[in-house]
Formats: structure tokens, sequence, C-alpha cells
């Protein structure tokens, strides 16, 4: 701009130098110089105004998105918030940064079913770009209250079964995500706990009907399968409380016996009356989680949720981007984590089978 404005000057300094009047210079050519001095004065402003004015810029503010945050478990556990912060975190390293472009509305329903819906409805109500869910009853709550907003699951163990989607490969809908285990995993559970307590006789299954896949029964097939297998008698623990829960331990006996915690949001919540209730009757157990044995129960077999979170987060990215959850398939687990305690297996009098150990990722001593 300043070249532009050297270069205008110069062209009205040679006007002003050039001969005129008694240099034999016609009127004619007279009269064109005075046009150009006129337009090169003109010039010379228009561009000093354009270089004086202030250079004012409008930036597109960025539409901040929104995720609606439906989780099945109590925000008061530790390893509950390291799961969704590991789910933040993997957004964020996809661009997505709460606070900045998107806004996480987060809902904890403690494995509350009424909590689930009245969550769900206020989710809904803001009109989110996405849903995330955790857990099935976290899922169907949110399911009930849209048909259109999209839904990435977690941890679901039966989506078809649920009602959810109508295929894995081609969910259908506006909801698809992560299933976290299969029907199987109720004998497998079983057959951790008969390795590691090859005397046990009795052994329950314990969940809440409310919260649990298909009320209970997504499990309860392979278990009984095993039972059999194992000749192991199988007893159906049902409950809703924690007075319930002690009182089924206690059902068990206190000799040959085992449990089984079902992949529950429920039993996830209220596993410390668990702890405390096998440690008192010396009852072996098993959960899907490895908080479970950090906090001082025996055994811990199921999918690494952290990775599942942190791989929902690509799904959630995906659908913010224009993509259908029709058209993303549910995924399944890729990673399984097993957890030992061996100072609760040393107070149930149990030896640890070496083999077993060497399988375990985290042994707790």
């Amino acid at each position: 701009m300043h070249n532009l404005l050297r270069s205008r000057l110069r062209d009205l300094s040679l006007l002003l130098m050039a001969p005129t009047i008694g240099s034999g210079v016609s009127r004619g050519e007279r009269s064109m110089r005075r046009r150009k001095f006129i337009a090169a004065i003109a010039g010379i402003v228009a561009a000093a105004t354009q270089t004086l004015r202030p250079r004012v810029v409008f930036a597109q503010a960025e539409k901040t998105r929104r995720i609606g945050l439906l989780v099945g478990w109590s925000e008061s556990n530790s390893e509950f918030r390291g799961f969704v912060a590991a789910f933040a975190d993997e957004l964020a390293r996809l661009g997505w940064i709460d606070g900045r472009n998107v806004r996480i509305e987060q809902r904890w329903t403690n494995a509350d079913v009424n909590r689930a819906r009245a969550f769900a409805q206020e989710l809904v109500a803001t009109q989110p770009d996405v849903i995330v869910s955790s857990t099935t009853h976290a899922t169907a709550a949110a399911k009930r209250e849209s048909t259109t907003i999209p839904i990435v699951f977690t941890i679901v163990s039966d989506p078809v079964g649920s009602g959810f989607v109508a295929a894995p490969p081609r969910p259908g809908g506006n909801i698809t995500g992560f299933s976290h285990t299969d029907g199987g995993m109720g004998g497998k559970w079983l057959t951790l706990l008969k390795e590691i307590a090859p005397d046990i006789k009795r052994a329950g299954i314990m969940f809440n009907p409310n919260t649990a896949p298909s009320g209970g029964k997504f499990f309860l097939g392979s278990f009984e399968a095993a039972a059999t297998v194992l000749e192991v008698e199988p007893v159906t623990l049902p409950v809703r409380s924690d007075g319930e829960i002690e009182t089924a331990i206690a059902s068990l006996g206190r000799e040959r016996v085992a449990l089984a915690l079902m992949d529950d949001s429920y039993m996830a919540v209220h596993y410390p009356t668990v702890i405390a209730a096998t440690a008192r009757d010396r009852v072996p157990a098993i959960f899907v989680t490895p908080e479970f044995v950090r906090s001082g129960g025996l055994l811990a077999y199921g999918a690494d949720i952290t990775d599942i979170l942190r791989r929902a987060a690509g799904y959630v990215d995906r659908v913010l981007r224009g993509e259908k959850p029709a058209d993303l398939p549910v995924q399944l687990p890729t990673k399984f984590d097993m957890a030992i305690n061996l100072k609760t297996a040393k107070s149930f009098g149990i030896n640890v089978p070496p083999a077993l150990l060497a399988t375990a990722d985290e042994v707790i001593e």
C-alpha cells in the first residue's frame, strides 16, 4: 500500500513539473493534464483512507456441539470416573475439547432405573447432537426418549435382545455402539471360580432383575450349562437391595461355595457390600472389573472398559462429522483383563494355581 502511495505522488509531481503555459502546450493538453491531476489527487486520498482505516475482521464463531452422557454407574466411584475421563481424553485427541468446541452434559444414574428415565428426559430436552450411554438400563432410557437423536451405547451385553439394534452389522435406526461381552461369559466366570477353588460344590450367580440384561436370563444359560459340566449346583440369586445381597450370600453357606456377580450395573455400584459379605463368610467371588479385586474381592475377569470408552469416542467423532448410527456396525470388545487378589485368596485358604497366576493381567499381593 505504501508503494502505491509513493507511485501516485510521483505521478502528481510529474504533472506539476511538466511545462504548461508559454511552453507550446495546447489548451486541450492542459485540460487533459488537469483531469489527470484531479484523478491522481482522488487516488491518493482513497489510498490513504484505505491505509488508515482500521481493519475489522469478523471471525465466524465455531459452533459448539452438545454431547449428552448418561452413565449407569455411580459418580462417587473413582474407577467409573476414570472410564468417563478416558472417553473425554480420546475425544479431545480427536479434536473435540469439552468447553471449547463441544459441551459434555453428564448424568449419573447410580444404577437406578427411575433416575435413568428422568435424566434421559433432561438430556433429550437439551437437544444434544449425540447421546452416549453406558450400561443396558441407561441405554434403554435414552432409546425410550428419542428415536431421532444419535445414540452411541457402551457396556451393553445384549443389544439385539434388548431391542436396541436390528443386527450388529447394520444396526438401523438411531442407535449403535459397543457391546462388551456375550452370553457365554456366565460359563467363563464359573469355570474360573472352579479353577481357583477346585473343591466348590455350590455356586450362586447374583444380579438385579431390574438392571441385568434380559432380567438376568442373558448369562444364566451358560452359567447353568457350565455348572452341569463342572458338577456344581447352580443357585440363582436375584437381589434389589444391600440387605438382600447380604442375605443371599449367607444363604450359600460357608463351605465349598462360590459366587459370580453378573455383569450388571447394579452389582457394579453395590460391589462393596458383596466384598464385605463374602469376606465375612469366606466365599470366593468373581466380578468383571479390576476395581473389585483392588477393593478386596478375589477374582475379576471381563472386557477392558477403558478401551471400550476410548473406542466409543471414535464413533462419537464420526457422528459429529455427519455419519449416521445406522451405518456404523456394533463393535465387540477386543481386550480382556483378569485380576487376582492373593491377599484375599490367602485369607480364604486358597492356593492360586500357578497357571492361573501366569495368565493374570494384574495381581494384588
